[in-house]
């Protein structure tokens, strides 16, 4: 994209406020950490043996991620233990997200253990100025292969019915206490197989709570071809039903699983084409959603710096006060922090998804963390190139 505006007064490169609430300990520590992770053999065997010990409750196992890996991309292993970084957050006026790091879930009880887990997060939430939203993954309160026959148009059981409904009922109560206490709920997004009775499902919620304030959002991984035109047609169902269209853009999380799918099946390959497509898409997303901010409550959800600043300046060009209910940054805890602390700064409405929950649950995530970003041209270079820049700025390299 072209260079910013100068007045826009918003510079991704400036690493002292990126890590200024860093002790020069802590930035080494972080160093190190993201010079072991940007190692792709390291990682990749790593993660085997690591996922292997952990569930397998191999000795000191859970020791060695609890004191590694964990505190880096994860709040704490509880709500209460999250209430550390959600105040140190806010000491930079960045908003936190909170995730429980639950899923593909089957067994009944669970389930209800997640949902139990999200209504919690909620009322922590309420009791934080700083906690405007929760996330959820629907494959954490429902068993995944009942939404695989829902989108297949196969015809369930009535135990299979039955658990559906279940769903519906969690869901609803997770909404319904969100709007109670004036809280948002994030509905992360899946693998493309099983979005349809997501999408379906999060737009009935929408309808039903969405009508003074966003309740709701649903999650469009604009890697995939048809995310940006499902961005419109949700926008336009909203409209039609006067509700305020929650809307969550992310690139994507599920590339191989879903190139792999395709080609074992036999149908066309759902991503992008390339990386520039994908790009293109996220940035119309962007520009549609600022086009139309009234009626659109949206997040901007990315490690992409061009993505930031391009609604940066959007909100800038337009005249938008910085800090519009409707229009948000956030970015995964633990990385991108020239990002976050840059837009914080500058008076956007800029947010870190936190995580949180046992290590053992935890750990799935914590390896997509490490092998999405392994690599020369991953986000772990890029980290690693700003942890050493300010390494450099304060002396101590």
């Amino acid at each position: 994209m072209s260079e910013p505006d100068p007045n826009l007064d918003l510079n991704f490169d400036n690493t002292a406020i990126a890590f200024a609430t860093k002790s020069d300990r802590a930035l080494k520590k972080t160093a190190w950490l993201f010079n072991l992770i940007n190692n792709s053999t390291l990682v990749n065997v790593g993660s085997k043996l690591g996922l292997y010990a952990v569930k397998f409750r191999v000795p000191f196992s859970e020791f060695a991620v609890r004191h590694t890996i964990f505190p880096q991309f994860c709040g704490g292993e509880s709500l209460l233990d999250c209430q550390g970084t959600i105040d140190q957050l806010y000491e930079s006026d960045i908003l936190t997200v909170l995730d429980f790091g639950a899923e593909g879930k089957s067994d009944e009880d669970d389930l209800d253990a997640v949902l139990e887990e999200n209504l919690k997060a909620i009322e922590m939430a309420a009791s934080n100025n700083s906690v405007p939203v929760i996330s959820t993954k629907v494959t954490g309160l429902v068993d995944q292969t009942i939404l695989e026959k829902m989108q297949k148009n196969e015809k369930l059981s009535d135990g299979e019915k039955r658990k559906y409904q279940h769903l519906c009922e969690r869901l609803d109560e997770i909404c319904s206490k969100a709007h109670e206490l004036g809280i948002s709920v994030f509905v992360d997004a899946e693998e493309s197989w099983i979005q349809d009775p997501i999408d379906e499902l999060v737009m009935q919620m929408s309808e039903k709570y969405n009508k003074e304030r966003p309740t709701v959002y649903n999650t469009y991984q604009l890697y995939l071809k048809s995310k940006l035109s499902h961005i419109k047609r949700d926008h336009a169902r909203c409209r039609q039903n006067e509700v305020i269209f929650g809307c969550k853009m992310v690139r994507g999380a599920y590339m191989d699983k879903e190139r792999l799918r395709a080609e074992e099946m036999e149908y066309p390959d759902p991503i992008q084409t390339d990386k520039a497509a994908t790009d293109r898409d996220f940035n119309d997303g962007i520009r549609y959603c600022v086009e139309h901010y009234e009626t659109i409550s949206s997040c901007c959800a990315s490690h992409n710096m061009d993505s930031n600043l391009l609604q940066a300046q959007l909100i800038h060009d337009k005249g938008i006060e910085h800090n519009h209910a409707h229009i948000n940054f956030c970015q995964l805890y633990g990385m991108s922090d020239n990002i976050t602390y840059n837009l914080a700064h500058a008076g956007y409405n800029a947010a870190k998804y936190v995580v949180y929950g046992p290590i053992r649950d935890v750990v799935p995530y914590l390896i997509r963390r490490a092998q999405e970003n392994a690599s020369v041209t991953g986000d772990m270079s890029r980290e690693l190139k700003f942890i050493n820049n300010e390494l450099k700025r304060r002396g101590l390299k």
